[in-house]
């Protein structure tokens, strides 16, 4: 089978765990180019990786060799790149979240819909063999009916990560500890759960940081099988701790923390697992973790063109948490219980 010929577009902060993903995986890919507007990138990258650059955006669009390209620009730019993408017949691996806002995110998922390519978005908790595992054990009801749901993502960052111009606002990233690191943990607890449908939360900037956005939201959420949660997350935990999910089941009880699953039922039977790699990036370090799980988002991506079939996590799917964020938010700036927006597809 052909390699595919993929375009790296964006060759900031983010590229790292995609570039050792796509070395993992060149029996399958092809990169043509990385794409950066800023010539020490493009140098610090082509020397790190030995991979081929390009300064013409254009040119990366107009090439027909070029099946696919991975975007991992800031998030305000993403809809504009997607759309053009999807113009030219190119499949998308969109680094998260999808856009600054809910509707620009709608827009770009239907450009993709309407031109047929594939959009996978770069949500890796969910390929975590223990993500995995928890899934598989609710699948087969192993906790019986859900009571209790919480999440806990105690994250940190130095005020110098928000010194980086444009980081943390609403005009670049859309948002602050939901959209930017939040999401990974929401997204993964609400394909185990199902979305709430209703919240009530509390949002704010702390003083531990200078930034347009929040960097410090609690809430509560109500499910309509009657189950009860929390979820909680924070830029502000010094010096970072592992995300964790605890949910509670009328049979028993799972709480997967970090890497780490622990679940003990009733019956007097438990499981333990662990992820095989290290954890991190909850610290001042976001980049301090493997490419294990960005690596099983690309082979999911490759499978999804070549098998024709949605990737695993398609931009939809993805939605789901913009959604459930937009609920939080807007229940923070009203004072009011809110209501999570569902979606027939």
């Amino acid at each position: 089978m052909a390699r595919t010929r993929i375009a790296i577009i964006g060759l900031g902060m983010a590229v790292e765990p995609h570039a050792g993903s796509l070395i993992d995986l060149s029996e399958r890919v092809e990169v043509v180019c990385g794409y950066s507007r800023t010539q020490a990138r493009r140098e610090a990258f082509a020397l790190k990786y030995a991979m081929p650059v390009s300064d013409n955006l254009n040119a990366i669009f107009a090439d027909a060799s070029i099946d696919a390209v991975m975007i991992l620009t800031p998030p305000n730019s993403h809809r504009e790149l997607v759309e053009r993408a999807a113009e030219t017949g190119k499949h998308v691996l969109l680094e998260k979240p999808l856009d600054i806002s809910t509707p620009h995110a709608e827009k770009l998922v239907e450009a993709a819909e309407r031109a047929g390519v594939k959009l996978a978005v770069v949500l890796q908790h969910r390929f975590r063999p223990t993500s995995q595992a928890l899934a598989a054990l609710l699948a087969h009801s192993r906790l019986g009916e859900m009571v209790g749901v919480s999440a806990r993502l105690y994250n940190w960052r130095p005020q110098s990560y928000y010194d980086v111009p444009g980081r943390g606002t609403r005009a670049r990233d859309g948002g602050g500890v939901l959209l930017t690191q939040g999401i990974h943990t929401i997204d993964l607890l609400l394909s185990l759960t199902g979305l709430p449908h209703e919240v009530f939360a509390y949002a704010t900037t702390s003083p531990v940081h200078r930034m347009e956005t929040e960097d410090m939201v609690v809430c509560a959420l109500r499910y309509p099988c009657g189950a009860m949660g929390t979820v909680t997350a924070t830029t502000c935990a010094f010096p970072g701790f592992a995300d964790r999910i605890d949910l509670i089941g009328t049979l028993g009880t799972a709480i997967l923390d970090g890497p780490t699953l622990t679940a003990k039922f009733h019956d007097g039977t438990e499981l333990v697992a662990s992820d095989s790699g290290p954890g991190g990036g909850a610290g001042a370090d976001p980049m301090a973790f493997p490419h294990d799980h960005h690596r099983a988002v690309l082979a999911d991506f490759l499978d999804s063109i070549d098998a024709d079939r949605a990737p695993r996590v398609c931009g939809r799917t993805a939605l789901k948490a913009h959604d459930f964020i937009d609920a939080l938010l807007h229940s923070a700036e009203k004072g009011i219980i809110a209501k999570v927006k569902t979606r027939e597809r």
